[in-house]
């Protein structure tokens, strides 16, 4: 079983959109793990501020059956791909990071470059594991986000009720 860890965000009815995600990643993987959900204005265009997460899941998937597992759960809660890529979104999921696989797997990624770029992935990912290595950096998350110029990106904790 690899341990793989997920951002989550969405900007579009956000408590719905955030809630289905992580009821469709239970009902696939069982029990996950999930940081605080903070809110965040929106990166690289104008428009509603997010809700971001990471969440922490068990699978036997590889790298790229998960991606399109993850890309039907977006689908399945209306995602469009038509737009550009920063636009406005019911629901983003992303593979962070797959065990400590690096380079690209499956044609993704790993680990993803936002966990150091922005602040809505990296202090939910430090406080979900703040003792897990970067399998790159060499340096926990939580080191990685006392590094961070934290005034860069606002971002805030808000309550999200989810089972």
């Amino acid at each position: 079983m690899a341990t793989v860890f997920l951002s989550l965000g969405s900007n579009i009815e956000r408590n719905r959109h955030l809630g289905a995600g992580l009821d469709a990643l239970v009902k696939a993987f069982g029990d996950l793990k999930m940081s605080q959900v903070y809110e965040s204005e929106a990166v690289g265009f104008d428009g509603d501020n997010f809700y971001n997460l990471v969440a922490a899941i068990e699978t036997d998937l590889s790298v790229g059956e998960l991606a399109i597992h993850l890309r039907q759960i977006e689908d399945d809660n209306g995602r469009l791909r038509s737009g550009p890529k920063f636009s406005a979104r019911t629901l983003d999921i992303d593979i962070l990071t797959y065990d400590d696989l690096t380079g690209v797997v499956d044609g993704v990624r790993l680990p993803r470059g936002e966990i150091l770029k922005n602040a809505f992935v990296l202090l939910p990912l430090s406080e979900l594991a703040p003792d897990q290595m970067h399998p790159v950096e060499g340096k926990t998350y939580l080191q990685l986000w006392e590094e961070y110029d934290q005034a860069a990106q606002k971002l805030w904790p808000v309550e999200f009720n989810w089972p």
